[in-house]
């Protein structure tokens, strides 16, 4: 029986148990982030009810724009179309359960899906996301090979940029980068649009302090890899120091950076709310704003939860990206 044991575990491929371990890693990476999202759906329903003020009071004071009483008569369909008047379990359940079929409530200001309202705006913010991470790599991918492992001299310059870059708050690169080129040089419209050139400087002020932080990380793990035999081994090949850097120690260097996208995907999709106001651009953000003035709750709720889902599924998605660029984790 023992030798059937250790013969069926010997003959098993590797292959699939390196698969099944990857699956497993993944799966529990899904789970982890359902929970996460049950948890920050719960803690915006609790925020919701918890306000002060009778919320179907406050859909029409926010609707006709005059802070006034009201009569039974006025919110009973106010109180029928949301809800309101059903136990707080039940409405606990439909929000929940709402989540689950893409559904985030009405909007107290429109009347209109939370989800339709924030699909409208929510592709120009996509793009600003999504090019900033693009710069801040383009930066990093550029920089760690030239400078990093150089003399101390260098180095020390080097590093200091880094760090600086990485401390630096996105709003105020961004109202920088506004009063420089928009508003004294001209060479970039003041009022934000969607095209490319009205992108240019929202993706900037994103993508620096991002482009320091990665940075920073990459030339850590570049400088050691550079320490390392099978270096040595391609030198005395005769590779060159540019090719050796570019071709086989920043192949090495890259899985901190790949492990921090995740992280740094959502923290991105936050930074583009600020962002947006300062260049009064269409996107998420002016649309947060102008919720949380008029007390759409359901709206501002909705950007929470989608901000707490972007972050689930980045770092979903680079984890399993992180078990096919490393070996090691997938047979861990």
């Amino acid at each position: 029986m023992t030798t059937s044991v250790l013969t069926t575990d010997i003959a098993r491929p590797k292959s699939v148990t390196v698969s099944v371990n990857a699956l497993k890693k993944i799966v529990m990476h899904v789970v982890n982030g359902t929970i996460v999202l049950f948890i920050a759906a719960t803690l915006v329903f609790i925020a919701q009810i918890g306000l002060p003020g009778d919320r179907a009071t406050i859909i029409l004071n926010i609707n006709s724009g005059q802070a006034v009483e009201r009569t039974a008569e006025e919110l009973a369909p106010i109180n029928e179309l949301f809800g309101f008047n059903d136990p707080l379990i039940s409405q606990y359940a439909h929000y929940v359960g709402g989540l689950f079929r893409g559904e985030l409530g009405l909007s107290y200001q429109y009347y209109s899906p939370v989800t339709e309202v924030i699909a409208g705006q929510l592709l120009p913010t996509l793009q600003l996301t999504f090019g900033a991470l693009v710069i801040s790599w383009i930066i990093m991918l550029v920089t760690t090979p030239l400078f990093a492992g150089r003399r101390k001299g260098i180095r020390n310059v080097t590093s200091a940029a880094e760090s600086f870059s990485a401390s630096l708050p996105i709003y105020w690169v961004a109202v920088l980068l506004l009063v420089v080129f928009a508003v004294n040089l001209r060479w970039f419209p003041v009022m934000g649009g969607t095209d490319l050139r009205a992108s240019i400087l929202p993706m900037i002020a994103l993508a620096i302090p991002l482009a320091g932080f990665l940075a920073q990380t990459t030339r850590d793990e570049f400088e050691r890899t550079l320490g390392q035999p099978f270096v040595t081994a391609i030198r005395m090949r005769g590779a060159s120091d540019l090719s050796l850097r570019i071709k086989n120690v920043l192949r090495h260097a890259l899985i901190a950076p790949i492990t921090l996208s995740g992280w740094a995907i959502g923290s991105l999709f936050s930074g583009a709310v600020l962002v947006e106001s300062v260049f009064s651009r269409p996107g998420i953000g002016q649309l947060l704003i102008n919720a949380v003035n008029t007390r759409d709750i359901p709206v501002v709720a909705g950007v929470v939860m989608l901000v707490a889902l972007i972050y689930v599924l980045a770092n979903i998605a680079v984890d399993a990206l992180y078990l096919l660029v490393d070996p090691r984790r997938r047979a861990a």
